[in-house]
């Protein structure tokens, strides 16, 4: 019994591992629209140009682990799930709030 739960957890971080990083369940210390404050200056600041100044974007974003999913302390930020990622996630476009 423990080496077939040892088994298909190893197998689920395996699949985890080697799934590609998606924009989807990242966790992001800041949320807003791309014109609104704090978020336009970062955005300058980084060279990103968003063409829809009213898409909700994210900044400083990084990946939810599965392990972390539901855990309540995986996100000291907003969880969000992105339409787009750029600069290797740091920023996300097209966020919606998800709960963990």
């Amino acid at each position: 019994m423990k080496f077939a739960l040892f088994a298909a957890l190893a197998t689920l971080a395996t699949l985890a591992a080697a799934m590609p990083q998606t924009s989807s369940g990242s966790c992001c210390e800041q949320v807003g629209e791309a014109s609104s404050q704090p978020i336009a200056g970062i955005l300058n600041n980084l060279g990103v140009v968003i063409q829809d100044i009213n898409a909700i974007v994210g900044v400083e974003c990084s990946p939810i682990t599965v392990v972390g999913v539901g855990s309540g302390s995986a996100c000291s930020g907003t969880a969000v799930s992105c339409s787009s990622n750029e600069l290797n996630g740091l920023v996300q476009i097209g966020c919606v709030p998800i709960s963990t």
